[in-house]
């Protein structure tokens, strides 16, 4: 009867044998037929950075139109932003047009929804009252 740590074990030589012949199936970084000065993975990446990057924007638009800091955690936007800096650091190493631009970007989009939050906080506070 055999053990299931050494069908395991058989599992993972059997799969490591064959990713090993698999070397030709990696798909080539090729030119973009649309934008020749890219490669088809910036353009992909281009196009990802552009959903996740803007994801916040509505919730910004809603405080701008609400004139209102109502259900917007300044901590949220801070943490992402510094996180985004670190990842234009990191296109910067690796040399990554897309991670550079959309992370930019996302850091502008997050400072202006932590910088609108304690703007209508600081209105608020004044319409209250309170200092």
């Amino acid at each position: 009867m055999c053990r299931p740590g050494n069908v395991t074990l058989a599992v993972l030589l059997t799969s490591l044998i064959v990713l090993c012949g698999c070397q030709d199936l990696v798909p080539e970084d090729t030119r973009s037929i649309l934008f020749s000065g890219f490669k088809r993975s910036e353009i992909i990446g281009l196009v990802a950075g552009f959903g996740t990057t803007f994801a916040a924007v509505p919730d910004l638009i809603a405080m701008f139109r609400r004139r209102s800091s109502a259900g917007m955690n300044p901590r949220m936007a801070a943490i992402m932003c510094v996180f985004q800096i670190l990842w234009v650091y990191y296109g910067l190493l690796i040399a990554s047009r897309p991670v550079i631009v959309w992370n930019v970007i996302a850091v502008l989009v997050n400072f202006l929804s932590v910088g609108a939050h304690f703007y209508f906080v600081r209105k608020e506070r004044e319409v209250a009252g309170i200092k």
